[in-house]
């Protein structure tokens, strides 16, 4: 039986139960595979967009996935010589499979609304293809959270629109929101200072996805969005 969560949602009971179960099903890749997909996708490797990120960022940087499902990117930061890897998912059967694929990571299950860390516990707090599946309403929560739990990064890979746009995803409703993450952390929050941002368009439709590296300012000076 799934653990209760502090925070519940209509969203988290859908990615709690099979709808859940059915993508994790669909997105258990190793790293090598991760890679392939980029590839095919979008022309570049998940670890090259990894290594243009994180080149300033210490191996020896305490990072927090939020929404790690079974592991993929965290196995893929490990390939890439981090060590001090942390991540929460909401989804039980996802969560198993991380631990056993990361045993050295420690992992548990929580909300993106309810991350379980005191404040400015991680160098750096990233997520991949997890905000857009948040509610408009509950996303300054879950920013909040992330922003809280960092002490110097946010890191983000996420669908990307101009403005909030709802996408119907695999037959439901209220499941998929894309929008500028970056600029809405920024607008947020006045202590991020904007890094870097690479828009990575599909190969094979008009969509696009935004990679993007947020700092946060210990004089907290505006952020300087660009």
């Amino acid at each position: 039986m799934a653990t209760k969560l502090a925070v519940e949602t209509d969203q988290a009971r859908v990615w709690m139960g099979d709808f859940g179960r059915d993508y994790t099903d669909r997105n258990d890749q190793a790293p090598d595979e991760l890679d392939r997909f980029y590839q095919e996708s979008y022309g570049v490797s998940r670890r090259k967009l990894n290594e243009a990120f994180l080149s300033g960022i210490s191996k020896e940087a305490r990072i927090l996935e939020v929404g790690c499902n079974t592991g993929t990117q965290l196995l893929m930061l490990q390939e890439m010589g981090y060590t001090r890897l942390y991540g929460i998912e909401i989804q039980a059967y996802a969560l198993e499979r991380a631990k056993a694929r990361l045993p050295r990571a420690e992992l548990s299950q929580a909300s993106a609304l309810s991350i379980p860390y005191p404040e400015k516990s991680f160098d750096l707090v990233f997520t991949s293809g997890v905000l857009i599946h948040i509610a408009p309403s509950d996303l300054p929560r879950a920013l909040g959270e992330i922003h809280r739990c960092s002490k110097n990064w946010i890191w983000g890979f996420e669908y990307y629109a101009p403005e909030p746009t709802e996408i119907r995803y695999r037959g439901h409703e209220q499941l998929l929101w894309k929008r500028d993450f970056a600029k809405n952390y920024c607008d947020a929050f006045a202590d991020l200072k904007f890094v870097k941002e690479e828009r990575v368009p599909y190969l094979h439709d008009g969509n696009v996805d935004s990679m993007f590296l947020l700092k946060r300012q210990m004089d907290s000076q505006d952020c300087r969005w660009v």
